[in-house]
């Protein structure tokens, strides 16, 4: 057994409406976003006993936290390791853009050391997220739920890793925003529950 993990996704941003990619762009909560973390709180203080909070530094996610931990009297600590890939220079490109002009997903999931201009692979991405990961679960005992709360495609590459040892099959696992998802990291990795959304 080993420490039980919550993962949230942060609530939704304006790129998320708009179809941008949004890494390293620190990004805040949109109005559904605010909501969307509040509904996930009252759904966790009903049903989960939450021992610690972890989150990406960026404030989509410190917010998402705060909003989903409200009156649980837990520190949120921030890991640089929970940050979304960074695309470098093409941080806010469209969706459709980074396809039809750099065919980024492909390229990246074929070869994961492919990045874009002064960005991060995906082998970069996955060697920090597991380390935090890996840092939390040393950090907790057996019995303990851990909220983690980061972004989709760092939450996804980490499961990617975990389940088949490499990231490269990060696009198995979209997570909507403030979807829950519950794993745990020993005996061997295994996925509870993936992207529910129902409290939402």
């Amino acid at each position: 057994m080993s420490t039980k993990f919550l993962l949230l996704r942060h609530g939704q941003i304006k790129a998320n409406k708009t179809g941008r990619w949004h890494g390293s762009t620190d990004s805040k909560l949109t109005w559904l976003g605010r909501g969307q973390a509040k509904r996930t709180g009252k759904y966790l203080r009903k049903h989960k006993s939450i021992q610690a909070v972890y989150a990406s530094p960026l404030q989509r996610c410190h917010a998402t936290a705060k909003f989903a931990t409200k009156g649980m009297e837990l520190d949120i600590n921030t890991l640089d390791g929970l940050k979304e890939m960074c695309l470098g220079d093409w941080e806010d490109m469209r969706f459709s853009e980074l396809a039809e002009d750099h065919d980024f997903i492909n390229r990246a999931t074929g070869d994961i050391h492919h990045s874009a201009p002064n960005g991060e692979s995906l082998d970069q991405v996955a060697t920090r997220v597991v380390a935090a990961f890996r840092q939390i679960d040393e950090q907790h005992a057996d019995d303990e739920t851990v909220l983690v709360v980061s972004h989709g495609v760092a939450l996804a590459v980490a499961i990617s890793v975990f389940l088949h040892n490499s990231p490269a099959r990060w696009g198995d696992y979209h997570l909507n925003n403030c979807s829950l998802t519950e794993f745990e990291l020993s005996p061997d990795p295994i996925v509870y529950r993936l992207n529910e959304y129902a409290h939402l």
